[in-house]
């Protein structure tokens, strides 16, 4: 099995499960509808830990109004100092990424040099003061478009940000003909799972994260 050491700490391994496995914890993911893959890696020793819900949601949603005083720009735009230090902020908010600190040039080579990066796709909320508090990531990816991350600084919450960027971003795709975002999110995190249902998001799956300890 393939493995990757994320910027959170946490070793995850890809592939068919054998017992040739590296020392320590480990992580990994199967899709819930997989009993017999799930099984292989309970035999190794793995055990859930999460469960995410997979989602659909509908691009053409009706347009969110501007929160008072918030600007919006694309990721290019932003200063890539600016947009890692936020992003790693955020992430410290979302199970199962708490501990994340983006490397510089991992950061850049993930995100800038991605295939499925487009600046038009990864939006950026701003407060009055400038100060960029707010993200909307969309992966571009040619099968189906898939919203890879939103999130909003604990003191912006709650004004409409991540309704409104959202809304920006799916419009972009909507005029590109695309019809639908596929997206995943933590069974526990019931904001997040509220907004994407009010949205339109309907459950078409889930996939389970497991552990194996050390």
């Amino acid at each position: 099995m393939r493995n990757w050491t994320r910027p959170d700490g946490r070793t995850f391994v890809f592939g068919e499960p054998d017992a040739d496995l590296p020392a320590g914890e480990l992580y990994t993911s199967v899709d819930e509808a997989d009993a017999a893959r799930r099984s292989a890696l309970e035999a190794l020793g793995f055990g859930v830990v999460r469960r995410e819900l997979e989602l659909l949601l509908p691009t053409r949603l009706p347009r969110a109004p501007v929160p008072d005083g918030f600007g919006l720009f694309r990721a290019d735009e932003v200063s890539a100092d600016a947009l890692r230090a936020l992003d790693d902020e955020l992430r410290q908010d979302v199970p199962g990424t708490d501990g994340w600190h983006w490397p510089a040039a991992e950061f850049r080579a993930e995100t800038y040099e991605s295939p499925h990066f487009d600046p038009a796709l990864y939006l950026v909320g701003a407060a009055p003061d400038e100060e960029p508090v707010a993200i909307c990531r969309v992966w571009s990816r040619p099968d189906l478009p898939r919203l890879g991350f939103v999130g909003v600084r604990r003191a912006h919450r709650r004004r409409g940000v991540t309704r409104w960027l959202v809304g920006e971003a799916f419009a972009v795709l909507a005029a590109r003909g695309r019809r639908e975002v596929s997206t995943s999110v933590d069974e526990t995190n019931v904001a997040s799972r509220t907004l994407l249902e009010r949205i339109g998001g309907r459950h078409v799956g889930a996939t389970l994260e497991l552990r194996r300890a050390g």
